[in-house]
């Protein structure tokens, strides 16, 4: 069992109703920052990205650092690039599947940041989770593509400290394709309950060219999905499931510096109730190590997960749709 050191909410009550989708990072100059997306409800046009900062023993009031015009804002990602600067990507548009991608930068570790670049059709940087960020300065960043009927997980891979990107993929689960009718004109299992596929994956190290993926499945798989790279990310296999339940929502994991991977995620079929953290040797076979939330019916859910220098383990996420809570493990 991990002792907790702290749990938190970031903020009491803000200037929004509605928020989701953290992302955590430990400044290189002391602290920690937190962005998340919050407006009225998810896909409104007033969803902006918002930003608070933990330099002391108090979080900073949430201030907005990005909106876009006349449409909502997703999935902020915080992480820095071994030239020491501390980048941030966010997605826009009215949905998922009509998704563009944006991104700033910081040399100054969040004090002020550079013009918003808009990224090439078809290029997302980390779709949700942060990126893998090897020692050589080689960035991994998982992203992936929803469509109305499947869901791909590609790779970004960058040798230049995330400026440019080659894309990889994708990577799928074999056997998962919906069947379309065409002399109908129907489209079966068009639920996104019955999609098929896997999105938003989370990319750890295992040793120093095998790389471990694992992503959100739909309730099709209702499994977390892992698709393993022997050569730093440059080819993958094809994703399978392991014993490990998803219920369509978001995961994160992470290589603690004792080699071991953590994980965090909703051990359930169906909800995001409870919200849970597991640790593994090999990366596959998981031991439950503590419950964060488990109030039934509620939503817990896109946790973001990071081990600070201090080896405390730092996890966000989403808490009931209404605040972002901050929980501090020793593992």
């Amino acid at each position: 069992m991990s002792q907790v050191q702290r749990s938190e909410y970031i903020f009491e009550q803000g200037p929004f109703s509605s928020c989701h989708a953290s992302s955590i990072v430990a400044l290189k100059n002391g602290g920690l920052m937190v962005a998340w997306f919050a407006g009225t409800a998810e896909g409104n046009q007033d969803v902006a990205i918002w930003i608070s900062k933990k330099i002391s023993a108090q979080w900073t009031p949430p201030i907005e650092i990005v909106r876009e015009s006349n449409t909502p804002c997703w999935n902020p990602v915080l992480f820095y690039t071994n030239d020491n600067r501390l980048w941030f990507y966010y997605k826009y548009g009215t949905h998922p599947t009509t998704w563009s991608a944006a991104r700033k930068y910081s040399d100054d570790h969040g004090l002020t940041w550079s013009t918003s670049e808009y990224l090439p059709a078809g290029l997302y940087g980390p779709i949700r989770a942060k990126p893998l960020v090897l020692t050589n300065g080689i960035v991994v960043s998982g992203t992936s593509v929803e469509s109305y009927h499947n869901w791909a997980v590609w790779i970004e891979r960058s040798t230049d400290h995330g400026k440019t990107f080659q894309k990889i993929g994708p990577i799928t689960v074999p056997g998962n394709t919906t069947q379309h009718d065409s002399a109908q004109g129907t489209t079966h299992d068009f639920d996104w309950n019955r999609t098929h596929g896997i999105i938003q994956p989370s990319i750890v190290s295992l040793s120093k060219k095998h790389l471990r993926l694992y992503a959100r499945s739909t309730a099709r798989t209702g499994r977390i999905v892992i698709a393993d790279s022997y050569d730093q990310g440059k080819t993958w296999t094809q994703g399978r499931p392991i014993q490990v339940l998803n219920p369509n929502s978001g995961i994160d994991a992470s290589t603690l510096s004792d080699g071991r991977i953590v994980l965090v995620y909703n051990n359930t079929a169906e909800g995001r109730s409870p919200l849970n953290v597991a640790v593994s040797k090999d990366g596959e076979q998981f031991t439950m190590i503590y419950t964060l939330e488990d109030t039934p019916g509620g939503e817990f859910s896109y946790p973001n997960v990071i081990q600070s220098s201090d080896g405390l383990i730092h996890i966000t996420y989403t808490w009931l749709r209404q605040r972002i809570k901050h929980v501090v493990l020793k593992p």
